[in-house]
C-alpha cells in the first residue's frame, strides 16, 4: 500500500515551527535489517568531505509526504531548551494512563495532543516559547508520579518515557530522538508503513496541522507556577554521566564473545557506543567509523546499521559463531 501523500512548502513550514529544536535529526531505514526485521534509525552521514547533513524544510516536506521517515531531538544544546515534551507510552494499558495525564494537564489549563501510536500513543505539550529542558521534566514526573503512573527507568522496565530524555547535554551530545510526527511509521507491526495521526482532527495533513497551530502553549510564567519549590525526584536524577567511552571491558571467559574487546569506541550516542563496523572494514567501507552500535546497558548487543548480520562481523574479527552441534536419535 502506497502511504505517500501530497505535501507542500507550506505544511512543512508549519511542521518545522513546531517540533524542530535543532536542524540534527534520524532517519528510519527503509528497508528491514536482514537479522532482525525491524527498521532501525540511523543519524545520515556527511558525503565527500562535506559536513554533516542538517534538517532543512525539503526534508520535513519528504516526511510528510512519506517519502522518509525522520527522528527529532528535544533539545537544542546552544540554549539547554526545548519547543515541546513528549511523553512516549508503549505498554499494556499505555493508551489508559496517557489518557489520565492528558486529563490531568488540562485541569492545569495545558492543551496536550495525543498522537497515535502501536499499542499506546504520544502525549505533545507545546510552549509559547522554548523552555528549560530540566523544567520540563520536573513538570511531566511530577504530575505523572502524583497519578501513580509507571515512568520507565528507576527499576521499572516499563513505563512512560519522558522526552527530552536529559536535563542538558554536554558538548557533541544529541539526545534521544523520537519519530516524528506525521510522518509514516515503516516499522509498524500492523501494518508496514503506517501512518499515525494526532485524534483533535480529521487524518489529512492539513487538518492535522491546523489542529496543531491553535493548540494553547505553556507560557513561561506557568511553567514557573507549576515547578515552584520542586526538583526532579530523586530516583530520576542524571547523578553521573556514563563514560563517554568504555576504557576496558571486564575479563570473560575465553569462550566468551565480547564486541568490545574487538573495535575502538569513537564515542556513545544516547543508549549506544558507536563504533566502525568489522565487516564494513574488511569491504574498504564504514570510513567515518560509525556504522558499528553497541548498547551501553547490555554490550551484548550490537548491530551494524549497513546491514552487516553478526556472523559476518564475528567471522571479520576471527571469532566465527560456533555451529551447533546435531544430535541425532539413536
Amino acid at each position: 500500500m502506497d502511504h505517500r501523500l501530497h505535501a507542500t512548502a507550506a505544511m512543512a513550514e508549519s511542521f518545522y515551527q513546531t517540533f524542530v529544536n535543532r536542524r540534527a535529526y534520524t532517519l528510519q531505514s527503509a528497508r528491514p535489517h536482514p537479522e532482525t526485521g525491524r527498521h532501525y534509525y540511523y543519524r545520515p552521514k556527511a558525503r565527500d568531505g562535506n559536513s554533516l547533513p542538517a534538517l532543512n524544510l525539503e526534508t520535513v516536506r519528504q516526511h510528510l509526504a512519506g517519502e522518509i521517515t525522520l527522528g527529532i531531538y528535544a533539545i537544542n544544546p546552544k540554549t539547554q531548551r526545548s519547543k515541546w515534551v513528549a511523553i512516549d507510552a508503549d505498554y499494556r494499558d499505555a493508551l489508559v494512563d496517557l489518557l489520565k495525564l492528558q486529563n490531568e494537564l488540562n485541569h492545569d489549563g495545558v492543551e496536550p495532543a495525543l498522537e497515535k501510536s502501536n499499542r499506546g500513543g504520544h502525549l505533545w505539550i507545546f510552549f509559547e516559547e522554548p523552555a528549560l529542558a530540566r523544567d520540563c521534566r520536573i513538570y511531566i514526573y511530577h504530575t505523572a508520579l502524583r497519578l501513580g503512573l509507571p515512568i520507565k527507568g528507576a527499576g521499572l522496565p516499563e513505563g512512560l518515557e519522558i522526552f527530552p530524555r536529559q536535563d542538558q547535554l554536554g558538548e557533541g551530545e544529541f539526545g534521544n530522538a523520537i519519530r516524528a510526527p506525521l510522518g509514516v511509521h515503516r516499522g509498524a507491526r500492523e501494518s508496514r508503513g503506517r501512518r499515525f495521526w494526532f485524534y483533535g482532527a480529521d487524518y489529512t495533513l492539513e487538518d492535522q496541522l491546523a489542529y496543531l497551530g491553535k493548540l494553547r502553549r505553556v507560557s513561561a510564567a506557568q511553567l514557573a507556577t507549576f515547578i515552584a519549590g520542586r526538583s526532579l525526584p530523586e530516583e530520576f536524577v542524571q547523578h553521573t554521566k556514563r563514560p563517554e567511552v568504555p576504557k576496558r571491558y571486564f575479563v570473560a571467559p575465553s569462550s566468551e564473545f565480547r564486541i568490545l574487546n574487538y573495535v575502538e569506541v569513537r564515542r556513545q550516542v544516547g543508549r549506544n557506543w558507536i563504533a566502525r563496523c568489522p565487516s564494513c572494514a574488511a569491504a574498504s567501507h564504514d570510513r567515518s567509523g560509525d556504522n558499528l552500535a553497541i548498547s551501553v546497558e547490555e554490550p551484548r548487543k550490537y548491530i551494524c546499521w549497513a546491514g552487516c548480520t553478526k556472523e559476518m562481523i564475528r567471522n571479520a574479527v576471527g571469532r566465527p559463531i560456533p555451529k551447533r552441534k546435531e544430535v541425532f536419535a539413536s
